[in-house]
């Protein structure tokens, strides 16, 4: 596993291993939990507020950073390939993708909005 970046209480942030854009990171509850469902009022509190430090220190390091995309994949169906709970923090650009409408939906490419 990669080193930390920053730790808050109970969960900790590291680089994804495959970035979706530059400066992709992972927010991870020290404790085993399957996915994001599993983890308690604390963990999702701590990983919460370890998420808007972050995010805020992306968008002062980089200031093309516009947005970001937040998720988290729960079971098999839904594309967890990791059987550890960890929400993902993607930061966004303008023109890092052709047509970005539909955001979350574009996982299920039928479903996007265009």
């Amino acid at each position: 596993m990669s080193k930390a970046v920053e730790k808050n209480g109970s969960v900790f942030a590291v680089e994804d291993k495959y970035p979706i854009t530059p400066g992709h990171l992972l927010v991870i509850p020290i404790r085993h939990t399957p996915d994001w469902f599993s983890m308690t009022e604390g963990e999702r509190l701590d990983a919460d507020q370890l998420m808007r430090v972050l995010q805020a220190r992306i968008k002062a390091e980089d200031k093309k950073v516009a947005g970001f995309n937040v998720g988290s994949n729960c079971g098999d169906v839904a594309g967890q390939t990791v059987g550890h709970a960890h929400i993902h923090l993607v930061p966004r650009r303008s023109g890092d993708i052709t047509d970005p409408r539909g955001g979350v939906r574009g996982v299920i490419p039928e479903k996007r909005i265009d």
